[in-house]
């Protein structure tokens, strides 16, 4: 196979993408009863290499002696013209073995406008698309990842679906896989072992039965011993989890080359609209000395020059400053430089950011999400106009010349004054700097993306705009904002969202136009020059799928929700008590200050409730 590969590489784009070797990838001698997994990324190599959970669980699996953790990513579509016209199936980079030789191949589901590069990488290696069409031969297909909170548009797909945090969850499962094996046992076996772990979901145990009305009556077993809901596996404290020291260098850019320390897990706030924000609840911090020490061991270990911190908020660390003090000197005296993402508005820290850019004052992102103080409460954002134009005049008298301002339109409780909010942000940023710097160049831009209700939050149940209310928006921003000197207007695609928003609340049901959607040539779905909206219409119709059922609907409280079978820790009397709280624009406080009873602290302690209190 290497010979014939070789051949192929010569005649494409990017053939670092595919021949593995990297510093700090595994190279293991293969053994008999080495248990073999493939993890997938379901897009380019650039971009899963960025992805750090892939770092993580490489780093953590291939510790152990008896796994061999190996890695596949969607070849670029000359590389995969290539694959099929020789015949060739796809391969895992590190000893390039077809990925259907695997004992199992692991999906990372990050966005649901990936889900046809799944179905893309199973059909290059030669699997059959559908579970009910794989035999023993094929290795077990299994999917963890944000989408994973609502696997139902990949049940017909995915054999096991791992609900929560993989570092507990792999392997567990291996372990099981293990012992099944040594047992003697069938595959069906070891289903019935792995169905009984923490966070496991084994579609084929399941069977939603549906009203004429087209909503779920209610979800069968299949097999007595199934649980009746999948709590999600959950690692109850970072400070002694496994992280990576040494994670894999490439050889080609990607779309982050640099160390990144993951300083902590969840978040307080509270924003209703944010999956993450309740999904990966309670809050888990790492020490500053741990997080120092894993960030000196990266970059002696990479060379990187560039330092990141991730989390989903970067200032809500606990001891922000603190940190971002040390980690600064650090840097300075290894010549490398630091970035602190998602930075929040509220708790800003311009000394820092003043010390780290210095004269390069490349941009600053703001994230009101709404336009109006009535809608930022509707939305639980936490934060205040004066806090937004405060922060914005310290950049301005810091000598910043470009703000970038986010805001997502659509969402619920949403009127056209709003929107008209926005626009008088935007004027009023214009005419601060003005006041403050005189003429000159200063750009602000405004980025509007549009809401799409997602499972396991507060707005689950609410209708997304239809395509022609998102467009008449679009259009009444793009009216008042074009005349506006030194104010850039860009928005998200709209047939993106509408489908982002079939699959995010999607049943079992959408498997169907998904697979075909695929047969018919849709891929790369998330890329804007792939995208094929007149081909998913085709599919949706061709297999009976409605699309505004999922979308533009409003759920009851009553509903079978196609996600009921998964539970996040969250309670739903929790969701239900913060929707019935936004439609009265009413706010609910950061739990540092204080509980707010979303039914975490049941399932693990949570460590930051209340500190602030």
């Amino acid at each position: 196979m290497n010979a014939h590969l070789d051949n192929i590489l010569k005649r494409v784009e990017k053939p670092a993408r595919y021949i593995g070797g990297e510093l700090n990838s595994a190279n293991k001698p293969i053994k008999p009863d080495m248990l073999r997994f493939c993890f997938a990324f379901p897009d380019t190599y650039e971009i899963g290499m960025s992805y750090l959970g892939m770092q993580i669980l490489y780093h953590i699996l291939n510790k152990e002696e008896h796994i061999f953790c190996e890695r596949t990513f969607c070849p670029g579509l000359d590389m995969e013209q290539l694959l099929r016209e020789e015949n060739m199936p796809l391969f895992t980079l590190e000893t390039k073995t077809p990925v259907r030789e695997m004992d199992f191949l692991g999906f990372t589901l990050q966005y649901e406008l990936s889900f046809t590069n799944v179905l893309n990488i199973l059909d290059l290696s030669g699997l059959p698309l559908r579970r009910q069409d794989r035999d023993d031969s094929c290795p077990i297909v299994i999917a963890g990842g944000p989408c994973a909170y609502n696997p139902e548009p990949l049940a017909d797909i995915v054999d096991i679906f791992l609900v929560g945090d993989g570092e507990v969850l792999l392997p567990q499962l291996f372990g099981e896989y293990r012992l099944s094996q040594a047992a003697g046992e069938s595959r069906e076996d070891f289903y019935k072992r792995a169905v009984k772990l923490q966070g496991v979901y084994i579609p084929k145990f399941y069977e939603p039965v549906y009203g004429e009305d087209g909503q779920i009556i209610r979800v069968d077993k299949l097999y007595e011993e199934a649980p009746d809901r999948i709590l999600r596996a959950i690692l109850p404290e970072l400070e002694s989890a496994e992280f990576p020291v040494n994670p894999i260098v490439p050889f080609i850019e990607t779309v982050h080359d640099r160390a990144v320390v993951e300083t902590f897990r969840g978040c307080t706030r509270g924003c209703r609209f944010c999956q993450a924000g309740m999904i990966y609840r309670p809050v888990r911090e790492r020490s500053m000395m741990r997080i120092q020490e894993l960030a000196e061991k990266q970059l002696a270990n990479t060379g990187h020059e560039e330092l990141s911190l991730l989390s989903l908020s970067t200032s809500d660390y606990s001891r922000f400053e603190e940190l971002a003090g040390g980690l600064m000197s650090m840097c300075k005296n290894s010549n490398v430089s630091l970035s602190l993402p998602s930075l929040r508005l509220d708790s800003f820290s311009f000394k820092v950011l003043e010390e780290i850019q210095g004269y390069k004052k490349s941009g600053l992102t703001f994230a009101p999400e709404a336009g109006s103080q009535r809608l930022r409460d509707v939305i639980n954002k936490g934060i205040t106009e004066e806090d937004i134009y405060h922060a914005v005049e310290q950049a301005l008298e810091l000598g910043w010349k470009n703000i970038k301002l986010y805001f997502m339109s659509g969402l619920p409780e949403e009127t056209f004054e709003d929107l008209d909010g926005i626009c008088r942000i935007a004027a009023d940023i214009v005419e601060m700097n003005r006041n403050i710097n005189g003429k000159g160049r200063f750009n602000v831009t405004v980025s509007v993306s549009n809401f799409v209700p997602k499972a396991h939050t507060p707005f689950q149940w609410m209708a997304q705009d239809s395509a022609e209310q998102f467009r008449e928006k679009h259009f009444h921003l793009k009216d008042q904002l074009r005349p506006m000197r030194g104010v850039t207007f860009n928005y998200h695609s709209t047939e993106t969202s509408v489908l982002e928003a079939v699959f995010a609340r999607g049943d079992r049901r959408t498997g169907k136009a998904l697979i075909r959607a695929f047969e018919l040539g849709c891929k790369f779905d998330g890329w804007t020059e792939h995208f094929k909206y007149s081909t998913w219409m085709q599919a949706f119709e061709e297999t009976g799928v409605d699309k505004d059922f999922y979308t533009v609907r409003e759920r009851s409280y009553e509903e079978i929700l196609p996600w009921d079978i998964i539970d996040s820790g969250i309670s739903k009397a929790f969701l239900i008590a913060e929707n019935e709280r936004a439609k009265k624009a009413e706010t609910t406080q950061d739990c540092r200050k204080g509980c707010v009873g979303c039914g975490m602290n049941q399932h693990v302690p949570c460590e930051m409730e209340g500190i602030n209190g």
